[in-house]
């Protein structure tokens, strides 16, 4: 990592094992670590442009198609579908 961020905690006298660990886990918390970590944890390559803009195309398309259908009274807007139940 390029932009590494030390955390570190010291123990106080009377701190538990298991206190030190909770302070040190709201610590790196706080400073974003964790969201950062489970973010990185799998590695997804950045679309191209081209290919986002396709996505968006397509997005649209369908929902220029789906709006017509409403107007031509063939779907009804209000009915909810459900998936595979």
């Amino acid at each position: 990592m390029v932009n590494a961020t030390r955390v570190e905690v010291r123990r106080g006298k009377n701190e538990s094992a298991a206190s030190l660990l909770r302070r040190f886990t709201r610590r790196a918390q706080g400073l974003g670590l964790v969201r950062l970590m489970r973010k990185k944890r799998y590695y997804e390559r950045e679309k191209s442009k081209n290919v986002d803009h396709k996505r968006a195309l397509v997005s649209l398309e369908r929902k220029a198609n789906y709006n017509e259908l409403v107007k031509l009274g063939k779907i009804d807007p209000t009915a909810r579908r459900t998936r595979g139940r």
